[in-house]
C-alpha cells in the first residue's frame, strides 16, 4: 500500500488501524531501510525484492 501511493489514513482505513499506527509502522519501515522517505523505501522494497512492480496498480488508472 505504501508503495502504491497511499497515504497513512488510507493504508489505515484499508488495514483497519488507526492513521497514527500507520505513521509508527512506516517511521520504522523507513528507519530499517535507512531510507529518508517512503519514495525511497518504495524503491529500495522493489530492489530487495519485496515488492513485484507488476502487483502495482497503474497510477493513470487512479481516481481523483
Amino acid at each position: 500500500l505504501l508503495a502504491s501511493g497511499k497515504s497513512n489514513k488510507e493504508i489505515g482505513a484499508a488495514l483497519f488501524l488507526t492513521e497514527a499506527t500507520v505513521k509508527g509502522y512506516v517511521s520504522t519501515i523507513l528507519s530499517k531501510l535507512h531510507a529518508a522517505d517512503r519514495t525511497q523505501a518504495a524503491l529500495l522494497a522493489v530492489r530487495y525484492g519485496l515488492i513485484d512492480l507488476d502487483e502495482l496498480p497503474d497510477p493513470n488508472a487512479w481516481e481523483e
